[in-house]
């Protein structure tokens, strides 16, 4: 690709590495073709955050193609990843330190699986406080990080599907597709919850975006070595 593909649009598959933020993957994307090209200005821009202790499929936008962003964003999104039952934490993932413990000795692997038709279709979900959604003009995080309680609103979301992978209790590996909005931590706090106990999210990779698969995504160091001004 050149200087006038990247302006007039393209749409690149990211495999997001883990640490990294969403907007850290943007910024070296746009650094990347602005240094190899000699280009002062490009627009650049994700279709979906991905937290930083998550892996996978991040839909980059240039050019053009940044006005259809939302398209992506609407999208069904696949996930797979692990659950930690007896535990939670005020970020409902590993960014924070386990504040409850709770017990597992009643949870057999017959009532993880009936558990996941409870979460299955439109379901009403709490995000987490630890999340980038603006309440009264402050990110929530912000909020978070500050000790202040902020009345977090339900959302509706959809789960189209819930798979149980592999069970080894405490951990719970599954398969997740759902809609715009939902958050894989809130569903592990709350599947914790339904099942009597805790749950934090231990592991999250996002494999599919519609029909756009982690299967043809390439890594920053793909697009690195592509863009090297050697070759």
């Amino acid at each position: 690709m050149d200087e006038e593909d990247y302006k007039n649009g393209q749409v690149l598959l990211i495999d997001k590495p883990l640490n990294w933020t969403s907007f850290q993957v943007v910024n070296k994307i746009r650094w990347l073709i602005k240094n190899s090209y000699s280009i002062k200005k490009i627009k650049v821009g994700h279709a979906g955050t991905l937290d930083p202790l998550a892996t996978g499929l991040l839909i980059i936008c240039t050019g053009k193609m940044t006005k259809e962003i939302s398209k992506f964003q609407s999208q069904t999104k696949t996930y797979t990843g692990t659950f930690l039952l007896g535990s939670t934490t005020p970020s409902y993932d590993l960014e924070t330190e386990s504040d409850s413990s709770y017990p597992v000795e009643h949870i057999t692997k017959e009532l993880i699986i009936e558990t996941t038709d409870y979460f299955t279709g439109k379901i009403n979900q709490k995000p987490p406080i630890f999340s980038a959604i603006k309440k009264d003009g402050k990110r929530l995080y912000e909020s978070a990080r500050l000790g202040e309680k902020v009345k977090i609103d339900d959302r509706e979301i959809e789960i189209f599907d819930f798979n149980i992978l592999k069970i080894d209790i405490p951990y719970v590996d599954f398969e997740v597709s759902c809609s715009k909005g939902t958050y894989i931590r809130s569903l592990a706090y709350d599947f914790g919850k339904k099942l009597n106990s805790g749950g934090t999210l231990v592991k999250l990779r996002r494999t599919k975006i519609g029909e756009y698969s982690i299967n043809k995504s390439m890594t920053i160091e793909d697009f690195i070595s592509n863009h090297s001004k050697e070759k």
